[in-house]
C-alpha cells in the first residue's frame, strides 16, 4: 500500500485537517497505516465490494470482523474459498447478518492474512447494559477510556443518535445503557486491532459498521488513547450526502438499498 497523497497521510498521522470525500478508485492507492478501519452499512453489497477493493490494496496482515466472536475464528476452515464452509463455521445467518455472499470476498481478498475476531457475546452486551461498559470490559477499561463519562453534551447526542436508529420505539431512559454498550462494543473492536497489530507486525484492517468507524469516539479514538503512537485511518461508508463533515478521516458516499423498505416498521414507529 502506497501513499500517493501525502495530505491523505497527513491526516491520519496528525488529525483531519484534511478529511475529504473520496470515489472508490482511491482505495487502490491508500496511506501506509498501522491500522485501516473501513466503516459500512451492513446490508449495502456496493459497501463491501469497496472494502474488498481496499483489502487487495492494503494487503493486511490481520483482518479484525466485527462480526465474528474468537469461537467462530477458531472454526474456520484452512480454506477460505469455501464460502459454505465459512458461512457454515461462522453461524452467519443464524446470527443475524446480512447475506453471506456479500461478506464471503472479505474472507478471500487478502490471502495469508490472520483473522480476528471483534464481536461481543451477548452476555457481555448484557452486563454492560445493566452495568456500564467498563465493568462489562474489564481490567483494561481505563486504558479504553471507558472509566472516564463521557461529556454531557456528547453523552446527549449519541443517545439522541441511538434512540433515532431505533425508530423511537426504545424508551428514552434505555439509551444512557445503549450507549454504554456501543462503547464497549467500540473498544472490543479496538483491542482486538491493537493485538492483531502487535502479533503480526500489521498492517491491519478492521471490517465494522460506520458508526464504529467514528473518529471522535468511535474505535480509532480508542486506538489512539489506547496507544497513541499507532496510526489510525477511517473510511466511512455512507448512503446520502453529509450536510456537515463526516466523523472519518475519509468518506465514500454510495446510493442505498432499493429495496430495504421501512427500517422502522418493525418497530411500529417511524418519527419522534
Amino acid at each position: 500500500m502506497r501513499c500517493l497523497v501525502p495530505a491523505v497521510l497527513s491526516l491520519c498521522l496528525c488529525g483531519a485537517a484534511a478529511a475529504r470525500e473520496i470515489g472508490p478508485e482511491a482505495l487502490d492507492s491508500l496511506p501506509d497505516v498501522d491500522v485501516v478501519v473501513l466503516g459500512e452499512v451492513h446490508d449495502n453489497p456496493a459497501h463491501h465490494r469497496h472494502q474488498a477493493r481496499a483489502l487487495r490494496a492494503i494487503e493486511p496482515a490481520a483482518v479484525v470482523f466485527e462480526m465474528l466472536q474468537p469461537q467462530h475464528v477458531a472454526a474456520l476452515p484452512e480454506d477460505l474459498t469455501d464460502a459454505a464452509a465459512v458461512e457454515a463455521a461462522t453461524e452467519w445467518e443464524a446470527r443475524g447478518w446480512p447475506d453471506f455472499a456479500m461478506y464471503h470476498p472479505l474472507f478471500t481478498a487478502s490471502p495469508g492474512a490472520r483473522i480476528y475476531a471483534g464481536d461481543v457475546p451477548r452476555s457481555i452486551v448484557t452486563m454492560a447494559l445493566r452495568d456500564g461498559a467498563a465493568a462489562a470490559f474489564g481490567q483494561e477499561a481505563a486504558r479504553y477510556g471507558l472509566t472516564t463519562p463521557y461529556p454531557d453534551a456528547v453523552q446527549a447526542e449519541r443517545e439522541a443518535d441511538l434512540l433515532a436508529a431505533h425508530c423511537y420505539a426504545l424508551p428514552a431512559e434505555a439509551m444512557g445503557g445503549m450507549v454504554e454498550a456501543q462503547r464497549l462494543r467500540d473498544a472490543v473492536l479496538a483491542q482486538a486491532a491493537l493485538k492483531a497489530l502487535a502479533e503480526t507486525g500489521g498492517p491491519v484492517a478492521v471490517i465494522t459498521g460506520v458508526e464504529h468507524a467514528r473518529t471522535d469516539v468511535g474505535v480509532p479514538a480508542l486506538i489512539r488513547q489506547a496507544q497513541p503512537g499507532v496510526t489510525v485511518l477511517s473510511i466511512g461508508q455512507l448512503e446520502r450526502v453529509p450536510t456537515g463533515r463526516p466523523p472519518h478521516h475519509l468518506w465514500i458516499v454510495t446510493e442505498g438499498v432499493a429495496d430495504r423498505g421501512d427500517p422502522c416498521a418493525a418497530f411500529g414507529s417511524t418519527e419522534g
